[in-house]
């Protein structure tokens, strides 16, 4: 039996060898499993059925894994945070890799975030349903049709604001909530960023910013924000799109100055 040391992890230590925990690896993973099922049955609730969440899950097991080999407990980052985002990260690269949103779907995405990049851009501020509807010739209820056509996009809209799974990048959100998480010299170049997305976040319609505040911060279910607001999951989940779409928007034109 593999001998227990508390608190670090031995470079030379193989797979069944101790891990930062004082658990062998297999350990670990066992031990954080159900947040491989947690995190895919949040995402999986925004996805077509034809997305099957048991494989979803196999793929957030490979982001575990791979989170259990690249953890660094000196950094001071709890284990399931980085586990989360590690996992939640290969579910999401694997559905772009997946490419299932039909042609359509993306062009729908694509009109409405363009139009919100237009308007919100020569107006300054954010523009109601009816304007963007009437941009894009349609009626309201067509608008609302396409929003909820778009759902799924809108995971990978906020996703698109974190970097890639490079060893020794951080989720842009994580880095909002708690900037302790980067260390200062290195956040230097992020502060422009940062500092355009919680202004991104604060510019949405009280709504909006309240559906991103109880889903990513507090991480509440859409059914359950729904409680809290009194409103549908339905009408959650088209909240939702629209501030995925808004921000995207924002974020090109902030990227755009950057670039």
């Amino acid at each position: 039996m593999s001998k227990k040391v508390e608190g670090v992890r031995d470079p030379a230590d193989n797979d069944q060898g101790t891990t930062w925990e004082g658990l062998t690896r297999d350990e670990v993973i066992l031990k954080y499993a159900p947040i491989v099922k947690y995190v895919a049955s949040r995402i999986s609730m925004k996805l077509p059925q034809s997305v099957d969440i048991d494989d979803l899950v196999q793929v957030g097991i490979l982001g575990l894994i791979d989170a259990v080999s690249k953890f660094d407990p000196h950094r001071g980052i709890k284990f399931q945070t980085y586990a989360e985002f590690r996992v939640r990260g290969a579910i999401l690269d694997e559905l772009r890799s997946m490419d299932w949103v039909p042609r359509a779907v993306r062009q729908a995405a694509a009109q409405i975030q363009e139009t919100y990049l237009l308007l919100e851009g020569q107006q300054g501020k954010a523009v109601e349903d009816q304007e963007v509807a009437a941009h894009l010739g349609l009626s309201l209820n067509e608008f609302y049709r396409n929003l909820d056509s778009v759902r799924g996009i809108a995971i990978l809209s906020f996703d698109d604001l974190r970097p890639s799974l490079d060893e020794d990048e951080w989720d842009v959100m994580e880095m909002l909530a708690d900037p302790a998480l980067v260390d200062p010299v290195d956040s230097i170049g992020l502060n422009e960023l940062r500092h355009s997305l919680s202004e991104a976040i604060s510019a949405l319609p009280e709504k909006e910013r309240l559906v991103v505040t109880l889903y990513y911060f507090e991480e509440l279910t859409m059914s359950e924000i729904g409680e809290v607001l009194g409103l549908t999951e339905s009408r959650i989940s088209q909240l939702h799109s629209k501030a995925a779409m808004r921000m995207r928007a924002r974020m090109r034109r902030v990227l755009g100055r950057i670039s």
